[in-house]
């Protein structure tokens, strides 16, 4: 199945996680070292809600409030605005043009890549930080079959450049029957078994 007829599906995972993330949980750990639930909110926000819309436009982002470092867990509905945010930039990538020749999630004209380079990378924001988050605030994931297929596909074609651009982290031993999609999370540099210590699964 083309990524484009499943990017609405993928911007709904991370649409349904974001709304289930709580105040207290904004300064939990997460799988990502570096980052705190708030920051990979705020990172989630900015690279799949803002410059993953231009991006499928093929534009930059001049004039958006959003910009890279701002906290978007400080306005007020922000879970609502990143849902609206979100929807549309998956519209935009739903479309045939979307993938198209070249583009850049860095701004348009800034070291460009395929479009459908790109419009995977905003479809594994969408799933892998998805995840994360999940993880980090005790949600389930639900990511489908062919959702699993897609993302697994794409990740195994760019693991290792993303791995040496410290994008992804070392590959996690994951059993080769294991789901599909624990198995790209393991390709991705994730334990599909993190937890945060003490958090309890919410219904």
């Amino acid at each position: 199945m083309e990524h484009r007829s499943l990017m609405v599906r993928a911007s709904a995972v991370a649409v349904d996680i974001v709304r289930g993330v709580q105040g207290d949980d904004l300064g939990s750990p997460t799988p990502c070292a570096e980052l705190n639930v708030r920051a990979l909110v705020n990172h989630l926000a900015y690279w799949t809600g803002v410059r993953g819309h231009v991006a499928g436009l093929k534009q930059s982002p001049h004039g958006d409030r959003v910009v890279d470092g701002f906290d978007f867990t400080g306005v007020v509905g922000w879970a609502d605005e990143y849902a609206s945010r979100s929807a549309a930039t998956a519209l935009v990538w739903s479309e045939p043009e979307a993938w198209e020749g070249e583009t850049a999630l860095t701004g348009a004209g800034v070291s460009p890549m395929p479009a459908r380079f790109v419009g995977g990378v905003v479809l594994g924001e969408w799933l892998v930080h998805g995840w994360d988050l999940a993880v980090a605030t005790g949600q389930k994931v639900d990511v489908d079959d062919e959702l699993a297929a897609v993302l697994y596909e794409d990740i195994v074609g760019k693991a290792e450049m993303a791995r040496r651009y410290g994008v992804y982290g070392p590959e996690v031993a994951v059993p080769a029957d294991a789901p599909l999609f624990e198995r790209a999370l393991g390709l991705a540099g994730r334990d599909p078994s993190w937890r945060r210590q003490g958090q309890e699964q919410r219904g």
